[in-house]
């Protein structure tokens, strides 16, 4: 008999987030990528006419978290804040942010690692009066580094 973990991708609608020692609930998550850049190289006496390529510098995309907006909750605010003189002697405003895809037990088969993030961008949500939606409002992370481990 086949394996069913092996028949059918994964759903993708059960996640969380941590932040730090902190969990945070989110309802989407984008950016989860990254890019190795090409060097290209050809000397000028070459026998080839074209370029030779090698890889480069590795390039991560930033990462996106969207949640609903709650009275009076202020999180992504205040951890933007934190940042707004870019300096870290007084508090450190970069984190390991740590993001897991879990199965029906509640249990990580996928976690995605952040390194070094912090906030660069909070966008609220939009406002329309004839609309029949849900508030949600907007982070954008850089980080340092992402690294994907699968649950054993």
């Amino acid at each position: 008999m086949a394996d069913p973990t092996k028949t059918y991708p994964l759903p993708k609608f059960h996640f969380q987030v941590s932040w730090g020692k902190t969990r945070m609930g989110f309802t989407e998550v984008t950016g989860l990528d990254f890019e190795t850049e090409v060097i290209e190289y050809r000397e000028g006496n070459s026998k080839l006419y074209n370029k030779l390529k090698q890889p480069g510098l590795t390039k991560y995309s930033n990462v996106t978290l969207k949640r609903g907006t709650f009275l009076g909750d202020f999180d992504y605010y205040e951890l933007w804040k934190q940042t707004y003189f870019f300096q870290e002697s007084s508090a450190q405003f970069r984190t390991n942010v740590v993001i897991q895809l879990m199965d029906e037990q509640h249990k990580p088969i996928i976690t995605w690692s952040l390194a070094n993030a912090w906030p660069t961008k909070i966008q609220a949500t939009d406002l329309k009066a004839d609309a029949n939606e849900v508030a949600i409002e907007t982070m954008e992370l850089v980080h340092e580094g992402l690294t994907i481990t699968e649950a054993p």
